[in-house]
């Protein structure tokens, strides 16, 4: 590992292995950390290891992973895996923690790939042993091949959601329910979106693939449902919820929880990259140009941290984001990025025609964002409630900074990043104002824990 390189590329997920592919092909000094053991994200999550077994979670879309992971591998790129970035500064200095040991390195160009987060659930009972993200299953399926035991209920909104039924289904999972909060009224609101899906016909196949993949299974499908709840007193017993005005409970030892994915925004935001809100899923994603060129100089952002739309898009971005690194640099002429850029440019608007109408027909539930009940954990670190923020926001607090002065929520561990949409969400419902108005917490350095000894002999 050198202490300067041409381009950073922060993240080995998709968009991050494609930048820095480009990157090197243009002759570029490279550096690639990632937090995980090895490349390929979350999409492509423990993809050498399952090859190498010869797993059968080894289908189609998952084995597609595989040349970008090569390429990477068989590159002169430096990798750094099991490495975290805890500051990023506006010089284009990166601190890292990696093997325990503080870092510092420096690059000409930075590119954010942190990909997306799964946004939290905050419902009543969330908290209980059993109950965990669908996300967060489906990384022990591929890291583990692990799979939940007991009758099984997932609940929420969003494609992964039935990506993950599928999986489960497959590996002859008890999966008792599907518990969906997107309605009838939402594929409504989807139907002017209707033209440009049928133009990614295939997506939609895909789509109802999986449904019958589910249905063939005999697993029960609730749609438009509200008041999800988790009963039981040291564990997860059971799951109730309204449909169509009828309450229901079914007995679940374990409850995946999903109301999609939302970017990860942490060092764009501590960078003060500029931001805008996308309402149709209800988070906030960077500015960034066609070539994921952001409002700070030498920063670029690729793939789902500029907004979620898919692993091919999250691909051809990170290309079309290594490839103007590359011009920038002057290493590649600008008539040459154009022509390299045209098979990426395709994908982009090809992939690009079906999302309106995905994020239109999976919304996040309003009772996900905004908890009904008071005493709902929203801040899981500090224990605090929904009820506790509506106090702070009646005293007069109107920001997230006046709410987490007031009653420290996101303060904890996690820094806000389970409960920071939730509480910028309460705090406008609270006082009828815009979640532009409300804003956001504001991001500091350490991103992530580390020592003072580990700070003391950081490697200059």
């Amino acid at each position: 590992m050198n202490k300067q390189y041409d381009i950073v590329v922060v993240g080995a997920g998709p968009a991050g292995m494609a930048a820095a592919v480009s990157a090197d092909q243009a002759g570029l000094s490279v550096l690639v950390v990632d937090e995980q053991t090895a490349p390929g994200g979350q999409i492509y999550r423990s993809l050498e290891k399952n090859v190498a077994r010869n797993s059968h979670l080894l289908d189609k879309d998952y084995s597609a992973g595989r040349p970008l992971i090569e390429a990477l591998r068989e590159s002169s790129i430096d990798y750094l895996p099991q490495t975290s970035v805890w500051n990023l500064e506006k010089s284009l200095q990166l601190d890292l923690l990696t093997d325990g040991q503080a870092r510092r390195v420096t690059a000409q160009h930075v590119i954010l790939s942190a990909g997306a987060m799964e946004r939290p659930v905050p419902i009543p009972g969330w908290t209980l042993p059993g109950v965990m993200g669908a996300a967060a299953a489906d990384v022990l399926l591929k890291n583990s091949d692990l799979v939940p035991e007991g009758p099984v209920v997932l609940a929420g909104s969003g494609p992964l959601l039935l990506l993950v039924a599928t999986h489960l289904v497959a590996n002859d999972v008890e999966l008792v329910a599907m518990v969906e909060t997107a309605g009838l009224s939402d594929y409504c609101k989807s139907l002017p979106y209707i033209p440009g899906a049928l133009r990614s016909y295939r997506y939609l196949l895909k789509g109802l693939q999986m449904r019958m993949k589910v249905r063939n299974a005999r697993v029960p499908l609730f749609l438009g449902c509200r008041d999800l709840e988790l009963i039981g007193a040291e564990k997860a017993e059971s799951f109730k919820f309204t449909c169509r005005g009828k309450k229901r409970e079914i007995a679940a030892e374990t409850v995946l929880l999903h109301e999609g994915v939302i970017p990860n925004m942490r060092l764009s935001r501590l960078i003060g990259c500029e931001n805008e809100w996308y309402e149709a899923q209800r988070y906030w994603r960077p500015k960034v140009g066609d070539w994921g060129q952001t409002s700070v100089p030498g920063v670029s952002i690729a793939g789902d941290c500029a907004g979620v739309r898919g692993v091919g898009i999250a691909t051809a971005a990170g290309h079309l984001a290594g490839l103007d690194a590359a011009c920038r640099l002057k290493v590649i002429s600008t008539s040459e990025r154009d022509m390299k850029a045209t098979q990426y440019r395709k994908t982009v608007e090809q992939e690009s025609l079906i999302r309106p109408f995905i994020d239109h027909v999976f919304p996040p539930s309003p009772q996900a964002l905004v908890p009904p009940h008071d005493d709902t954990i929203v801040c899981r670190c500090e224990e605090l409630t929904a009820g506790q923020i509506r106090e702070a926001v009646a005293l007069g607090a109107r920001d997230p900074a006046q709410i987490k002065g007031h009653t420290r929520t996101g303060m904890g561990p996690c820094q806000g990043r389970m409960c920071e949409t939730t509480m910028t969400e309460i705090i406008a419902a609270e006082s009828l104002s815009t979640i532009e108005e409300v804003g956001c917490l504001r991001i500091r350095p350490p991103l992530k824990p580390l020592t003072i000894d580990q700070l003391a002999e950081l490697e200059m």
